[in-house]
Protein backbone atom coordinates (compact mmCIF):
# COMPACT_ATOMS: atom_id res chain seq x y z
CA UNK A 1 0.00 0.00 0.00
CA UNK A 2 1.14 3.52 -0.73
CA UNK A 3 2.16 5.46 2.36
CA UNK A 4 1.00 9.01 1.69
CA UNK A 5 0.72 11.91 4.13
CA UNK A 6 -2.50 11.26 6.09
CA UNK A 7 -5.58 13.03 4.78
CA UNK A 8 -8.33 13.74 7.24
CA UNK A 9 -10.98 11.97 5.18
CA UNK A 10 -9.15 9.43 2.95
CA UNK A 11 -11.09 6.94 0.87
CA UNK A 12 -10.91 3.30 1.95
CA UNK A 13 -9.17 0.98 -0.44
CA UNK A 14 -12.19 -1.19 -1.08
CA UNK A 15 -14.07 1.77 -2.57
CA UNK A 16 -11.12 3.11 -4.55
CA UNK A 17 -10.05 -0.33 -5.71
CA UNK A 18 -13.46 -0.95 -7.25
CA UNK A 19 -13.36 2.45 -8.90
CA UNK A 20 -9.85 2.00 -10.22
CA UNK A 21 -10.62 -1.46 -11.57
CA UNK A 22 -13.60 0.01 -13.38
CA UNK A 23 -11.36 2.57 -15.03
CA UNK A 24 -12.60 5.60 -13.10
CA UNK A 25 -10.86 7.83 -10.60
CA UNK A 26 -9.72 5.90 -7.55
CA UNK A 27 -12.30 7.18 -5.08
CA UNK A 28 -11.48 10.75 -4.14
CA UNK A 29 -8.72 12.75 -5.79
CA UNK A 30 -6.77 15.11 -3.61
CA UNK A 31 -6.68 18.82 -4.32
CA UNK A 32 -3.83 21.19 -3.47
CA UNK A 33 -4.44 22.87 -0.13
CA UNK A 34 -3.60 26.48 0.56
CA UNK A 35 -0.63 27.20 2.86
CA UNK A 36 -1.70 26.93 6.48
CA UNK A 37 -4.47 24.41 5.70
CA UNK A 38 -2.78 21.13 6.69
CA UNK A 39 -4.17 18.54 9.09
CA UNK A 40 -2.00 19.97 11.87
CA UNK A 41 -3.34 23.44 11.11
CA UNK A 42 -6.89 22.10 11.44
CA UNK A 43 -6.07 20.47 14.77
CA UNK A 44 -4.61 23.77 16.00
CA UNK A 45 -7.76 25.61 14.91
CA UNK A 46 -9.99 23.16 16.81
CA UNK A 47 -7.91 23.83 19.94
CA UNK A 48 -8.00 27.62 19.53
CA UNK A 49 -11.31 28.15 21.30
CA UNK A 50 -12.99 29.64 18.21
CA UNK A 51 -16.71 29.02 17.83
CA UNK A 52 -16.51 26.68 14.83
CA UNK A 53 -20.09 25.41 15.16
CA UNK A 54 -21.40 28.99 15.23
CA UNK A 55 -23.77 28.43 18.15
CA UNK A 56 -21.70 29.85 21.02
CA UNK A 57 -21.41 26.48 22.72
CA UNK A 58 -25.09 25.53 22.50
CA UNK A 59 -26.27 22.19 21.09
CA UNK A 60 -29.61 22.16 19.31
CA UNK A 61 -32.04 19.66 17.84
CA UNK A 62 -32.05 20.02 14.06
CA UNK A 63 -35.05 19.16 11.90
CA UNK A 64 -34.59 17.85 8.37
CA UNK A 65 -36.06 21.09 7.05
CA UNK A 66 -33.56 23.16 9.02
CA UNK A 67 -30.67 20.96 7.91
CA UNK A 68 -31.67 21.40 4.26
CA UNK A 69 -31.34 25.20 4.54
CA UNK A 70 -27.58 24.90 5.22
CA UNK A 71 -26.51 23.64 1.82
CA UNK A 72 -24.02 26.27 0.58
CA UNK A 73 -20.23 26.45 0.77
CA UNK A 74 -20.45 29.46 3.03
CA UNK A 75 -23.05 27.74 5.22
CA UNK A 76 -22.74 23.96 5.14
CA UNK A 77 -24.19 21.50 7.64
CA UNK A 78 -23.91 17.72 7.27
CA UNK A 79 -25.56 14.92 9.24
CA UNK A 80 -23.54 11.78 10.05
CA UNK A 81 -25.18 9.00 12.07
CA UNK A 82 -27.71 11.32 13.63
CA UNK A 83 -25.23 14.09 14.54
CA UNK A 84 -25.21 17.39 12.65
CA UNK A 85 -21.92 19.21 12.01
CA UNK A 86 -21.21 22.68 10.64
CA UNK A 87 -18.38 21.82 8.23
CA UNK A 88 -18.14 25.34 6.78
CA UNK A 89 -14.85 26.12 8.59
CA UNK A 90 -13.43 22.73 7.51
CA UNK A 91 -13.96 23.35 3.79
CA UNK A 92 -10.47 24.70 3.08
CA UNK A 93 -8.80 21.97 5.15
CA UNK A 94 -10.42 19.00 3.42
CA UNK A 95 -7.86 17.16 1.23
CA UNK A 96 -10.63 16.01 -1.11
CA UNK A 97 -11.74 19.57 -1.77
CA UNK A 98 -14.93 21.51 -1.18
CA UNK A 99 -16.88 19.75 -3.92
CA UNK A 100 -16.69 16.41 -2.15
CA UNK A 101 -18.06 17.85 1.07
CA UNK A 102 -20.80 19.63 -0.84
CA UNK A 103 -22.18 16.27 -2.04
CA UNK A 104 -23.71 15.86 1.41
CA UNK A 105 -24.48 19.52 2.12
CA UNK A 106 -27.78 20.03 3.92
CA UNK A 107 -28.60 16.33 4.12
CA UNK A 108 -27.84 13.02 5.79
CA UNK A 109 -24.41 12.09 4.47
CA UNK A 110 -24.01 8.83 6.40
CA UNK A 111 -24.13 6.52 3.37
CA UNK A 112 -21.74 8.72 1.39
CA UNK A 113 -19.43 8.95 4.40
CA UNK A 114 -19.43 5.17 4.82
CA UNK A 115 -18.52 4.69 1.17
CA UNK A 116 -15.55 7.03 1.32
CA UNK A 117 -14.52 7.67 4.93
CA UNK A 118 -15.96 4.84 7.05
CA UNK A 119 -12.93 4.30 9.29
CA UNK A 120 -12.22 7.99 10.00
CA UNK A 121 -12.94 9.14 13.55
CA UNK A 122 -15.16 12.04 12.54
CA UNK A 123 -16.33 12.53 16.14
CA UNK A 124 -12.79 13.55 17.07
CA UNK A 125 -11.98 15.47 13.87
CA UNK A 126 -15.22 17.50 13.89
CA UNK A 127 -16.16 17.63 17.57
CA UNK A 128 -15.79 21.44 17.70
CA UNK A 129 -18.15 21.71 14.71
CA UNK A 130 -20.99 19.80 16.38
CA UNK A 131 -24.33 21.57 16.02
CA UNK A 132 -26.52 18.93 17.70
CA UNK A 133 -28.68 15.93 16.98
CA UNK A 134 -31.08 15.44 14.11
CA UNK A 135 -34.72 15.54 15.26
CA UNK A 136 -36.19 12.05 15.19
CA UNK A 137 -39.39 11.39 13.34
CA UNK A 138 -42.16 9.75 15.39
CA UNK A 139 -42.06 5.98 14.98
CA UNK A 140 -44.11 3.12 16.29
CA UNK A 141 -42.96 2.00 19.72
CA UNK A 142 -41.48 -1.52 19.42
CA UNK A 143 -42.75 -4.26 21.66
CA UNK A 144 -40.67 -4.83 24.76
CA UNK A 145 -38.33 -7.79 24.46
CA UNK A 146 -39.91 -10.77 26.14
CA UNK A 147 -38.24 -12.72 28.91
CA UNK A 148 -38.12 -15.80 26.67
CA UNK A 149 -36.35 -13.82 23.93
CA UNK A 150 -33.78 -12.52 26.43
CA UNK A 151 -33.12 -16.08 27.50
CA UNK A 152 -32.63 -17.08 23.87
CA UNK A 153 -30.04 -14.34 23.41
CA UNK A 154 -28.05 -15.35 26.49
CA UNK A 155 -28.14 -18.97 25.35
CA UNK A 156 -26.52 -18.10 22.05
CA UNK A 157 -29.58 -17.62 19.86
CA UNK A 158 -30.12 -14.41 17.96
CA UNK A 159 -33.35 -12.47 18.49
CA UNK A 160 -35.40 -12.15 15.32
CA UNK A 161 -34.58 -8.45 14.85
CA UNK A 162 -30.90 -9.27 14.43
CA UNK A 163 -31.36 -11.96 11.83
CA UNK A 164 -30.60 -11.28 8.17
CA UNK A 165 -33.99 -12.60 7.18
CA UNK A 166 -35.77 -15.91 6.88
CA UNK A 167 -33.59 -17.07 3.99
CA UNK A 168 -30.45 -16.52 6.04
CA UNK A 169 -31.82 -18.02 9.26
CA UNK A 170 -30.12 -21.36 8.77
CA UNK A 171 -26.77 -19.64 8.14
CA UNK A 172 -26.81 -17.53 11.29
CA UNK A 173 -24.07 -18.59 13.74
CA UNK A 174 -24.77 -19.46 17.36
CA UNK A 175 -22.72 -20.28 20.43
CA UNK A 176 -22.70 -22.28 23.64
CA UNK A 177 -20.31 -22.59 26.59
CA UNK A 178 -19.34 -25.04 29.31
CA UNK A 179 -16.79 -25.17 32.11
CA UNK A 180 -14.47 -27.42 34.07
CA UNK A 181 -12.72 -26.62 37.34
CA UNK A 182 -10.05 -24.56 35.58
CA UNK A 183 -11.36 -23.78 32.07
CA UNK A 184 -14.16 -21.96 30.27
CA UNK A 185 -14.82 -23.26 26.75
CA UNK A 186 -16.94 -21.19 24.34
CA UNK A 187 -18.05 -23.00 21.20
CA UNK A 188 -19.14 -20.99 18.16
CA UNK A 189 -21.06 -22.84 15.46
CA UNK A 190 -20.46 -20.91 12.23
CA UNK A 191 -22.29 -23.37 9.95
CA UNK A 192 -19.63 -22.57 7.35
CA UNK A 193 -17.17 -25.01 5.85
CA UNK A 194 -13.53 -24.14 5.21
CA UNK A 195 -13.26 -21.99 8.33
CA UNK A 196 -9.63 -21.01 8.98
CA UNK A 197 -7.54 -19.05 11.48
CA UNK A 198 -7.53 -15.87 9.36
CA UNK A 199 -11.33 -15.67 9.72
CA UNK A 200 -11.27 -15.75 13.53
CA UNK A 201 -10.31 -12.72 15.64
CA UNK A 202 -10.43 -12.84 19.43
CA UNK A 203 -9.47 -10.36 22.15
CA UNK A 204 -9.74 -10.61 25.91
CA UNK A 205 -9.02 -7.24 27.53
CA UNK A 206 -9.48 -7.20 31.30
CA UNK A 207 -12.76 -9.12 31.60
CA UNK A 208 -14.10 -8.06 28.21
CA UNK A 209 -14.12 -10.94 25.71
CA UNK A 210 -14.72 -10.20 22.04
CA UNK A 211 -14.73 -12.88 19.36
CA UNK A 212 -15.41 -12.12 15.70
CA UNK A 213 -15.95 -14.60 12.88
CA UNK A 214 -15.66 -13.35 9.28
CA UNK A 215 -18.09 -15.06 6.92
CA UNK A 216 -17.79 -13.70 3.39
CA UNK A 217 -19.07 -10.11 3.60
CA UNK A 218 -20.68 -10.59 7.05
CA UNK A 219 -19.31 -10.98 10.53
CA UNK A 220 -20.61 -12.55 13.71
CA UNK A 221 -19.54 -11.08 17.06
CA UNK A 222 -19.69 -12.53 20.55
CA UNK A 223 -18.91 -9.84 23.13
CA UNK A 224 -19.40 -10.20 26.87
CA UNK A 225 -18.19 -8.78 30.15
CA UNK A 226 -17.07 -12.06 31.71
CA UNK A 227 -18.51 -13.14 35.04
CA UNK A 228 -15.03 -13.64 36.55
CA UNK A 229 -11.39 -12.90 35.73
CA UNK A 230 -9.39 -15.12 33.37
CA UNK A 231 -5.72 -15.47 32.49
CA UNK A 232 -4.29 -13.23 29.77
CA UNK A 233 -3.49 -15.96 27.24
CA UNK A 234 -6.11 -18.28 25.74
CA UNK A 235 -6.41 -20.94 23.05
CA UNK A 236 -8.40 -20.88 19.81
CA UNK A 237 -9.18 -24.21 18.14
CA UNK A 238 -10.79 -24.41 14.70
CA UNK A 239 -12.47 -27.45 13.17
CA UNK A 240 -12.12 -26.28 9.58
CA UNK A 241 -14.34 -28.85 7.86
CA UNK A 242 -17.39 -28.34 10.06
CA UNK A 243 -16.86 -24.67 10.90
CA UNK A 244 -16.70 -25.03 14.68
CA UNK A 245 -14.56 -22.56 16.65
CA UNK A 246 -13.54 -23.02 20.28
CA UNK A 247 -12.20 -20.25 22.54
CA UNK A 248 -10.69 -21.80 25.68
CA UNK A 249 -10.12 -19.46 28.63
CA UNK A 250 -8.20 -20.24 31.83
CA UNK A 251 -9.95 -19.28 35.04
CA UNK A 252 -7.90 -17.19 37.45
CA UNK A 253 -9.78 -18.75 40.33
CA UNK A 254 -11.13 -22.29 40.32
CA UNK A 255 -14.68 -21.32 41.12
CA UNK A 256 -17.95 -22.29 39.48
CA UNK A 257 -19.36 -19.68 37.08
CA UNK A 258 -23.12 -19.19 37.22
CA UNK A 259 -23.14 -17.47 33.83
CA UNK A 260 -20.69 -16.58 31.07
CA UNK A 261 -21.11 -12.86 31.67
CA UNK A 262 -23.13 -9.78 30.80
CA UNK A 263 -23.76 -9.28 27.04
CA UNK A 264 -22.30 -6.05 25.62
CA UNK A 265 -23.70 -3.89 22.84
CA UNK A 266 -22.37 -5.88 19.86
CA UNK A 267 -22.96 -9.28 21.45
CA UNK A 268 -24.56 -11.97 19.31
CA UNK A 269 -24.88 -9.79 16.20
CA UNK A 270 -24.52 -10.96 12.61
CA UNK A 271 -24.21 -8.02 10.20
CA UNK A 272 -22.33 -6.89 7.12
CA UNK A 273 -18.65 -6.20 7.73
CA UNK A 274 -18.95 -2.68 6.31
CA UNK A 275 -21.48 -1.85 9.03
CA UNK A 276 -19.25 -3.16 11.80
CA UNK A 277 -17.21 -0.58 13.66
CA UNK A 278 -13.45 -1.01 13.81
CA UNK A 279 -12.02 -2.68 16.90
CA UNK A 280 -8.55 -1.75 18.15
CA UNK A 281 -6.06 -3.23 20.56
CA UNK A 282 -2.82 -1.75 21.94
CA UNK A 283 0.32 -3.22 20.34
CA UNK A 284 3.89 -2.70 21.52
CA UNK A 285 6.68 -1.49 19.21
CA UNK A 286 9.51 -4.00 19.62
CA UNK A 287 11.82 -3.07 16.73
CA UNK A 288 12.37 -0.48 14.02
CA UNK A 289 14.77 -1.31 11.17
CA UNK A 290 15.97 0.88 8.33
CA UNK A 291 15.03 -0.47 4.89
CA UNK A 292 16.06 2.53 2.75
CA UNK A 293 17.03 6.13 3.45
CA UNK A 294 13.40 7.07 4.17
CA UNK A 295 11.58 3.79 4.82
CA UNK A 296 11.57 1.63 7.94
CA UNK A 297 10.25 -1.78 8.95
CA UNK A 298 8.25 -1.56 12.18
CA UNK A 299 7.53 -4.68 14.22
CA UNK A 300 4.57 -4.48 16.59
CA UNK A 301 3.85 -7.19 19.14
CA UNK A 302 0.23 -8.24 19.55
CA UNK A 303 -1.00 -8.70 23.14
CA UNK A 304 -1.01 -12.23 24.52
CA UNK A 305 -4.74 -11.74 24.85
CA UNK A 306 -5.25 -11.35 21.07
CA UNK A 307 -5.71 -13.96 18.37
CA UNK A 308 -5.26 -12.22 14.99
CA UNK A 309 -3.70 -13.10 11.67
CA UNK A 310 -3.96 -10.51 8.87
CA UNK A 311 -5.08 -12.21 5.63
CA UNK A 312 -3.10 -11.83 2.43
CA UNK A 313 -3.90 -8.57 0.63
CA UNK A 314 -5.64 -6.94 3.59
CA UNK A 315 -4.67 -3.89 5.65
CA UNK A 316 -4.99 -2.65 9.22
CA UNK A 317 -5.50 0.83 10.63
CA UNK A 318 -3.09 2.54 13.00
CA UNK A 319 -4.54 5.09 15.40
CA UNK A 320 -2.53 7.75 17.22
CA UNK A 321 -3.48 10.67 19.42
CA UNK A 322 -1.77 13.72 17.88
CA UNK A 323 -2.23 17.08 19.60
CA UNK A 324 -5.24 15.65 21.41
CA UNK A 325 -6.94 14.44 18.22
CA UNK A 326 -7.31 10.84 17.03
CA UNK A 327 -5.66 10.37 13.63
CA UNK A 328 -6.03 7.10 11.72
CA UNK A 329 -4.15 5.72 8.72
CA UNK A 330 -4.21 2.36 6.87
CA UNK A 331 -1.14 0.19 6.21
CA UNK A 332 -0.67 -3.25 4.67
CA UNK A 333 1.35 -5.71 6.79
CA UNK A 334 4.31 -7.43 5.18
CA UNK A 335 6.50 -10.39 6.12
CA UNK A 336 9.65 -9.80 8.21
CA UNK A 337 11.68 -10.75 5.13
CA UNK A 338 11.12 -12.23 1.69
CA UNK A 339 11.40 -16.04 1.97
CA UNK A 340 13.77 -17.55 -0.59
CA UNK A 341 12.58 -21.14 -0.31
CA UNK A 342 8.98 -21.79 -1.31
CA UNK A 343 9.16 -25.59 -1.32
CA UNK A 344 7.34 -25.74 2.01
CA UNK A 345 4.54 -23.62 3.41
CA UNK A 346 6.11 -20.73 5.32
CA UNK A 347 5.44 -20.44 9.03
CA UNK A 348 3.43 -17.29 9.72
CA UNK A 349 4.46 -15.22 12.71
CA UNK A 350 1.15 -14.85 14.50
CA UNK A 351 2.49 -12.78 17.37
CA UNK A 352 3.78 -9.80 15.37
CA UNK A 353 2.60 -7.34 12.75
CA UNK A 354 5.28 -6.00 10.40
CA UNK A 355 4.70 -2.69 8.62
CA UNK A 356 6.99 -1.14 6.02
CA UNK A 357 6.40 2.61 6.26
CA UNK A 358 7.85 5.56 4.39
CA UNK A 359 8.64 8.47 6.71
CA UNK A 360 7.70 11.81 5.19
CA UNK A 361 9.56 14.90 6.39
CA UNK A 362 6.29 16.85 6.48
CA UNK A 363 4.01 13.92 7.28
CA UNK A 364 2.20 14.46 10.55
CA UNK A 365 1.34 10.80 11.06
CA UNK A 366 4.59 9.18 9.91
CA UNK A 367 6.71 11.66 11.88
CA UNK A 368 4.77 10.72 15.01
CA UNK A 369 5.31 7.04 14.16
CA UNK A 370 9.03 7.57 13.68
CA UNK A 371 9.26 9.23 17.09
CA UNK A 372 7.81 6.18 18.84
CA UNK A 373 10.36 4.56 21.13
CA UNK A 374 10.88 0.84 21.56
CA UNK A 375 8.34 -0.25 24.14
CA UNK A 376 5.76 2.40 23.20
CA UNK A 377 2.23 1.31 22.29
CA UNK A 378 -0.05 2.12 19.36
CA UNK A 379 -3.62 1.07 18.55
CA UNK A 380 -3.99 -1.39 15.64
CA UNK A 381 -7.37 -2.39 14.21
CA UNK A 382 -8.87 -5.57 12.86
CA UNK A 383 -7.94 -6.22 9.22
CA UNK A 384 -10.03 -5.07 6.25
CA UNK A 385 -9.85 -5.46 2.48
CA UNK A 386 -11.54 -7.26 -0.38
CA UNK A 387 -8.66 -9.24 -1.89
CA UNK A 388 -9.62 -12.92 -1.89
CA UNK A 389 -7.28 -15.88 -2.19
CA UNK A 390 -9.83 -17.38 -4.56
CA UNK A 391 -8.64 -14.82 -7.11
CA UNK A 392 -5.38 -16.75 -7.51
CA UNK A 393 -6.82 -20.26 -7.54
CA UNK A 394 -5.65 -22.12 -10.66
CA UNK A 395 -3.62 -19.02 -11.57
CA UNK A 396 -0.91 -19.47 -14.19
CA UNK A 397 0.54 -15.96 -14.61
CA UNK A 398 0.80 -13.27 -11.94
CA UNK A 399 1.94 -9.73 -12.75
CA UNK A 400 2.63 -7.25 -9.94
CA UNK A 401 2.88 -3.54 -10.78
CA UNK A 402 4.15 -1.54 -7.80
CA UNK A 403 5.36 2.02 -7.26
CA UNK A 404 7.30 2.89 -4.11
CA UNK A 405 5.66 1.55 -0.97
CA UNK A 406 2.86 0.25 -3.18
CA UNK A 407 5.14 -2.78 -3.01
CA UNK A 408 3.84 -3.72 0.46
CA UNK A 409 0.62 -5.59 -0.53
CA UNK A 410 2.64 -7.52 -3.11
CA UNK A 411 4.85 -9.18 -0.48
CA UNK A 412 2.22 -11.52 0.95
CA UNK A 413 0.53 -12.05 -2.42
CA UNK A 414 3.86 -13.15 -3.92
CA UNK A 415 4.62 -15.37 -0.94
CA UNK A 416 1.20 -17.03 -1.14
CA UNK A 417 1.20 -17.82 -4.87
CA UNK A 418 4.78 -19.14 -4.90
CA UNK A 419 3.99 -21.35 -1.91
CA UNK A 420 0.40 -22.46 -2.40
CA UNK A 421 -0.59 -22.16 -6.08
CA UNK A 422 0.68 -25.29 -7.82
CA UNK A 423 -0.61 -24.17 -11.23
CA UNK A 424 1.60 -21.05 -11.23
CA UNK A 425 3.97 -20.76 -14.17
CA UNK A 426 5.28 -17.19 -13.85
CA UNK A 427 5.24 -14.38 -11.29
CA UNK A 428 6.63 -11.06 -12.51
CA UNK A 429 7.14 -7.85 -10.56
CA UNK A 430 7.60 -4.50 -12.31
CA UNK A 431 8.83 -2.18 -9.57
CA UNK A 432 8.73 1.58 -10.26
CA UNK A 433 10.85 3.99 -8.18
CA UNK A 434 12.53 7.36 -8.54
CA UNK A 435 16.12 6.31 -7.81
CA UNK A 436 18.11 3.18 -7.00
CA UNK A 437 18.24 4.22 -3.35
CA UNK A 438 14.44 4.06 -3.20
CA UNK A 439 14.16 0.38 -4.16
CA UNK A 440 12.79 -1.64 -1.24
CA UNK A 441 14.32 -5.06 -0.55
CA UNK A 442 16.27 -4.95 -3.81
CA UNK A 443 18.80 -7.59 -2.76
CA UNK A 444 16.09 -9.94 -1.52
CA UNK A 445 14.13 -9.61 -4.77
CA UNK A 446 17.22 -10.26 -6.88
CA UNK A 447 18.10 -13.29 -4.73
CA UNK A 448 14.57 -14.63 -5.11
CA UNK A 449 14.77 -14.28 -8.90
CA UNK A 450 17.96 -16.35 -8.88
CA UNK A 451 16.52 -19.01 -6.59
CA UNK A 452 13.06 -19.47 -8.15
CA UNK A 453 12.83 -19.71 -11.93
CA UNK A 454 9.12 -18.80 -11.83
CA UNK A 455 9.88 -15.31 -10.47
CA UNK A 456 11.23 -12.34 -12.40
CA UNK A 457 11.72 -8.73 -11.31
CA UNK A 458 12.17 -5.60 -13.42
CA UNK A 459 13.20 -2.30 -11.81
CA UNK A 460 12.11 0.91 -13.55
CA UNK A 461 13.47 4.31 -12.46
CA UNK A 462 12.02 7.72 -13.29
CA UNK A 463 15.08 9.69 -12.09
CA UNK A 464 18.07 7.40 -12.68
CA UNK A 465 21.73 8.37 -12.52
CA UNK A 466 23.80 8.19 -15.68
CA UNK A 467 25.23 4.87 -14.48
CA UNK A 468 21.85 3.13 -14.43
CA UNK A 469 21.65 0.42 -17.11
CA UNK A 470 18.15 -0.83 -16.37
CA UNK A 471 14.75 0.34 -17.56
CA UNK A 472 13.77 3.96 -17.06
CA UNK A 473 10.61 5.99 -17.48
CA UNK A 474 7.09 5.84 -16.14
CA UNK A 475 4.25 3.36 -16.46
CA UNK A 476 3.00 3.10 -20.06
CA UNK A 477 1.40 0.61 -22.41
CA UNK A 478 4.59 0.18 -24.41
CA UNK A 479 6.67 -0.49 -21.30
CA UNK A 480 4.19 -3.01 -19.93
CA UNK A 481 3.67 -4.81 -23.23
CA UNK A 482 7.35 -5.67 -23.44
CA UNK A 483 7.35 -7.33 -20.03
CA UNK A 484 3.89 -8.82 -19.55
CA UNK A 485 3.92 -11.96 -21.64
CA UNK A 486 1.53 -14.81 -20.89
CA UNK A 487 3.16 -18.22 -20.38
CA UNK A 488 0.69 -19.60 -22.92
CA UNK A 489 -2.23 -18.31 -24.94
CA UNK A 490 -5.39 -17.80 -22.86
CA UNK A 491 -3.61 -18.62 -19.59
CA UNK A 492 -5.36 -17.57 -16.38
CA UNK A 493 -3.78 -14.27 -15.34
CA UNK A 494 -4.09 -11.78 -12.48
CA UNK A 495 -2.53 -8.33 -12.43
CA UNK A 496 -2.18 -6.56 -9.08
CA UNK A 497 -1.36 -2.86 -9.05
CA UNK A 498 -0.58 -0.47 -6.20
CA UNK A 499 0.96 2.97 -5.94
CA UNK A 500 -0.04 6.64 -5.96
CA UNK A 501 -3.54 7.30 -7.32
CA UNK A 502 -2.24 8.71 -10.61
CA UNK A 503 0.01 5.66 -11.08
CA UNK A 504 -2.85 3.25 -10.45
CA UNK A 505 -5.29 5.08 -12.73
CA UNK A 506 -2.72 5.27 -15.53
CA UNK A 507 -1.80 1.62 -15.02
CA UNK A 508 -5.39 0.43 -15.17
CA UNK A 509 -5.94 2.36 -18.40
CA UNK A 510 -2.76 0.89 -19.92
CA UNK A 511 -3.88 -2.61 -19.02
CA UNK A 512 -7.26 -2.02 -20.66
CA UNK A 513 -5.50 -0.72 -23.75
CA UNK A 514 -3.49 -3.94 -23.82
CA UNK A 515 -6.68 -5.99 -23.80
CA UNK A 516 -6.83 -7.16 -20.18
CA UNK A 517 -10.29 -7.44 -18.66
CA UNK A 518 -11.51 -5.92 -15.41
CA UNK A 519 -11.71 -9.43 -13.90
CA UNK A 520 -7.99 -9.88 -14.56
CA UNK A 521 -7.03 -6.78 -12.52
CA UNK A 522 -6.94 -6.02 -8.82
CA UNK A 523 -6.02 -2.50 -7.75
CA UNK A 524 -4.85 -1.77 -4.21
CA UNK A 525 -5.36 1.99 -3.89
CA UNK A 526 -4.30 4.20 -0.98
Amino acid sequence: MLNVPPPAFPAPRSQQRAAAAAGVAGGRSKVPLKPGRSLMDWIRLTKSGKDLAGLKGRLIEVTEDELAKHNKKEDCWICIRGLVYNVTPYMEYHPGGEDELMKAAGMDGTDLFDQVHRWVNYESMLKECLVGRIALKPIAVPKETSISEKKKQLNGMLPEKKLLGASAKDLTPSYDWFQTDGLITIVLYTKQKDMNTELVIADCQDKRLRGEIIMNDHSYVLEVDLDHAVEEDFVVNIAEKIGKVEIILKKKDNIHWKMLGQPLESHNTFIKCKNRGLFYRKCKLVSKTEVTHDTKLFRFLLPKSTHLQVPTGQHVYLKQIIAGTEVVKPYTPVLPFLPLDFQETSCHDGANIYLMIKIYSCGLFTQALDHLRIGDYISISNPEGNFKKSQVQALEDLFLLAAGTGFTPMVKVLNFVLTEVSSLRTAKLIFFNKTEDDILWRNQLEQLALRDERFEVQFVLSEPTKDWVGKQGRISSSLLSGFMKRSRKDSKVLICICGPTAFTEQGVQCLKDLGYSQEEMHAFTA
